[in-house]
């Protein structure tokens, strides 16, 4: 583990106890203590390149009030412009950011979007509600006042998920200062049962990153292995890849569950990212707070036996960084320049590679995507439907064994970055995934297929687990 990926792990360990000595705290202490250990963590990992942070939400604060009926656009645009100067700084002549302001503006860009698109939608139901002449009851979601300044401030600073994610909402956040009978709801024991993975995960990261290290990839003498050998490494490498981010985003959601934070009735029914999707009222007494059953789904960022076992390309998506997916989805999918499934899937896979960085790898990475929701969808259409049940189960076997393969060689880009690194790798394994997806494409096409919104056969499962592990 490198020296940075300490400092995350340690971040993330600390946020834990922080987050029981917060849960039961009242709703100033909440909200500046929150912001004032996340500031602290900011400053101390990124010393004066926090200053990005603060420029970026003074200037999403300033759109918001000049323009708060069209203040999404306006903060995405002003968000992702300052992404990319961020990232130019060294072509500038500027001081490189430090790897942890880089997440930190990563999840703050997120965040400001998100309260741009919450405070425009307060604004819409506001005029809405001066037109009708009448006042509606509170509707789901809604914030009940623009933010101030401060409140901006704290919400951007709060230490929960401040560098890992998971994303939440500025309503998330709310919801935790304003929790009735904090004290009810239950931290600990969902906390240990959300838990007890990672060790394991953490473990078979070090084992499998130190016998197949990525710098290999990247030696003249790799590619002087048979072919097999160079296919396999693939696999191991991205292994590795999803043990450290089951770690890291386990550790992130414990922080949550201890502060209590993102807890909902389980008849809420939250969404990853998104929050409640059911109107609930609060409960009355601490008994009846008591008497409910809670759930962590609003912060929950990873599914890894969804990530592992489900049979779709699509579905794997999901499954993985699910608050970041939610965001995509509502943010970028929904208000794309395109109505086909795959062009849309396209232009979300481009912004959220722009998003991630600007290294080539990660475009080559994400817009193969496209291509492979492409191919499975016409072939599925056109072949599983007419199979035996025996014969769609083999299907999905084989689907889910393709789709694995098609992640391993996506993430090679993830991982090397550089176009050079990237391609080289892809070459010495003969492009297989992108040939392989062209003639899966051409296959459905020929037969007469649907794309992958208009499917007509019945869906496969959407997962090789058991479900009572995948429960677990």
């Amino acid at each position: 583990m490198s020296p940075e990926e300490w400092t995350y792990l340690v971040v993330l360990l600390i946020s834990i106890p922080i987050g029981f000595l917060f849960k039961k705290a009242g709703p100033g202490l909440k909200r500046w203590g929150a912001a004032a250990v996340g500031l602290g963590l900011t400053l101390f990992t990124c010393g004066p390149h926090t200053l990005h942070s603060l420029v970026t939400i003074l200037g999403t604060w300033a759109l918001i009030q000049a323009q708060p009926c069209s203040c999404h656009a306006l903060a995405l645009a002003w968000t992702f412009s300052y992404l990319l100067f961020f990232r130019a700084l060294s072509l500038l002549g500027l001081p490189t950011p430090t790897p942890f302001t880089n997440a930190v503006q990563l999840l703050l860009t997120l965040k400001l979007v998100s309260l741009a698109s919450e405070v425009q939608d307060l604004h819409l139901a506001q005029r809405k509600e001066m037109a009708s002449g009448f006042s509606k009851g509170p509707s789901l979601g809604l914030l009940p006042d623009v933010p101030s300044l401060m409140e901006t401030l704290s919400y951007s600073y709060c230490y929960v998920g401040i560098m890992t994610g998971p994303f939440f909402r500025y309503r998330t956040y709310l919801d935790w200062l304003e929790q009735p009978f904090p004290g009810a709801v239950p931290s600990l024991r969902p906390l240990l049962r959300r838990a007890w993975p990672a060790p394991l995960f953490g473990l078979l990261f070090l084992l499998s990153s130190h016998l197949f290290p990525l710098e290999a990839v990247r030696e003249d003498a790799f590619y002087a292995r048979p072919l097999p050998a160079r296919l396999f490494y693939m696999v191991p490498v991205f292994f590795a890849f999803r043990m450290r981010f089951y770690v890291a985003w386990i550790a992130a959601e414990c922080g949550c569950i201890a502060a209590g934070f993102g807890a909902y009735p389980v008849a809420a029914k939250a969404r990853a990212g998104g929050g409640p999707t059911l109107q609930c009222p609060p409960p009355s007494s601490p008994e009846k707070a008591a008497s409910l059953e809670y759930d962590y789904e609003t912060i929950r960022n990873i599914d890894c036996y969804g990530t592992d076992f489900c049979v779709r390309v699509r579905d794997g998506m999901r499954y993985w960084n699910m608050t970041v997916q939610w965001w995509l989805a509502q943010y970028i999918y929904k208000s794309a320049p395109a109505r086909s499934y795959v062009l849309r899937s396209a232009w979300t896979m481009l912004l959220s590679a722009y998003w991630h960085g600007l290294h080539p790898g990660y475009y080559l990475s994400f817009l193969t995507i496209p291509l492979c929701l492409a191919a499975e969808g016409r072939l599925e259409s056109a072949l599983r439907g007419r199979l035996s049940p025996g014969g769609q189960k083999a299907w999905d076997w084989v689907h889910w064994f393709l789709k694995m393969r098609a992640y391993d060689y996506m993430c090679m880009g993830f991982v090397l970055l550089s176009l050079g690194d990237t391609l080289r790798y892809w070459a010495s394994v003969y492009f297989c995934v992108h040939v392989l997806a062209a003639v899966a494409l051409g296959l459905g096409l020929a037969l007469g297929g649907g794309g992958p919104s208009r499917r007509k056969t019945a869906p496969p499962a959407a997962s090789l687990a058991p479900e009572k592990l995948r429960e677990e």
